[in-house]
């Protein structure tokens, strides 16, 4: 791990919060947003409270704070404008759709304002269903001799070829395996698109609630669909979240936050958003909530939970994603990389209770020093 330069540190946070990081993509609209922004600038609570002697704390309660809703409000408004065009244009190939997001956006973990979105783009004719549940075994779905991966690969070559004729100016990448990616000209934001299907399963079937709802994806390198349930990964997280005041949310945000920061300085964390998202979806929440009072006591909690499982790789494996479809940490190179966050978070610790006057304590000194502090 390199030694962490605060100062830039602090730079790169407020560049992915007010949008500067974003400059070099080669959209006019975003540029023309972007400027607008920087020409407005408003010192944000985190910033009001800084002083050269306490950067590190402010960097900590900084990166867990969301970006806001008016610039989430724009990267959702991109998404539904693209969903309106590929409605209308497939429409007309009698390919009927509908749109949901998923990832960071929709669950207010994402670190930019000026933020990626995942546009799932869903046949609204075709689904699959567990055959166990109660409106299948009453006879409730009509067969079809189509199949999850006819339709999968006819929905995203449709996708390559409308996006392009909507939106001549922007970037078309169809390189992605699950995503067609979408960026440049009048649009503020890039968007992935993401062709998929509905997955009627038991729980579903009974409760008909769409958390409970799953969706087939395609992987086009792989010629193959996948199952994923992004809605109930979203409400789970939510929930624990609510259940603490929001704690969740922000210490997930501090971990993304950290990890893009640590990999500007050389440190590989190949830890996906997803994941980390997950990971922290199991730490205590009696010591999260306590962050509704003391903000500090959401990295306390942090540095501990990775710490604990950092040291208990085996406990570690043990742990599934919200969802239950996996274990997080699935593969060796998570560990890996969970080690890196880690020390990460250790290190930030220990500066954080220096700055408070506790330079060269214990971990645990550390925890107990800042715990019931706001920054």
């Amino acid at each position: 791990m390199m030694a962490a330069d605060i100062d830039k540190r602090l730079s790169q946070l407020r560049a992915r919060r007010d949008g500067s990081d974003r400059y070099a993509l080669d959209s006019d609209a975003l540029s023309d947003y972007v400027a607008k922004l920087s020409g407005n600038v408003v010192q944000e609570g985190w910033e009001k409270r800084a002083t050269a002697a306490n950067k590190n704390t402010s960097y900590a309660v900084g990166a867990m704070q969301s970006v806001g809703a008016t610039y989430t409000r724009v990267s959702i408004e991109t998404a539904e404008r693209i969903g309106k065009q590929l409605m209308t244009r497939l429409a007309k190939e009698s390919i009927n759709v509908e749109f949901r997001l998923q990832g960071s956006v929709p669950l207010d973990v994402h670190i930019r304002r000026v933020s990626d979105v995942d546009l799932l783009t869903i046949d609204k004719d075709f689904l699959v269903f567990d055959p166990q549940g109660i409106v299948a075994m009453n006879g409730g779905y009509t067969s079809t001799p189509k199949n999850s991966l006819g339709v999968l690969q006819t929905l995203r070559k449709h996708i390559e070829v409308e996006l392009p004729l909507a939106y001549p100016q922007a970037t078309v990448d169809t390189s992605g395996a699950k995503a067609v990616k979408i960026h440049g000209g009048s649009l503020p934001r890039v968007v992935d698109v993401v062709p998929a299907h509905w997955y009627d399963t038991v729980t579903y079937q009974s409760m008909k609630q769409e958390s409970d709802r799953g969706i087939y994806i395609l992987d086009k390198k792989a010629g193959t669909s996948v199952t994923n349930f992004p809605f109930l990964h979203i409400k789970k997280i939510s929930d624990r979240c609510n259940s603490v005041g929001g704690c969740l949310r922000k210490a997930i945000r501090l971990c993304k936050n950290v990890k893009a920061d640590a990999e500007s300085e050389g440190t590989s964390i190949a830890l996906p958003s997803f994941d980390i998202a997950a990971t922290m979806y199991h730490s205590d929440t009696a010591h999260l909530a306590v962050g509704m009072y003391f903000e500090l006591a959401i990295l306390v909690e942090t540095q501990r939970f990775l710490d604990v499982l950092a040291r208990n790789h085996e406990y570690a494996k043990t742990l599934s994603v919200p969802d239950e479809s996996r274990k997080i940490f699935d593969i060796n190179g998570k560990l890996g990389a969970l080690n890196t966050l880690s020390i990460e978070l250790d290190d930030l610790l220990r500066r954080v209770a220096a700055e408070h006057g506790f330079p060269g304590a214990s971990l645990d000194e550390c925890r107990n020093a800042i715990r019931y502090l706001n920054g």
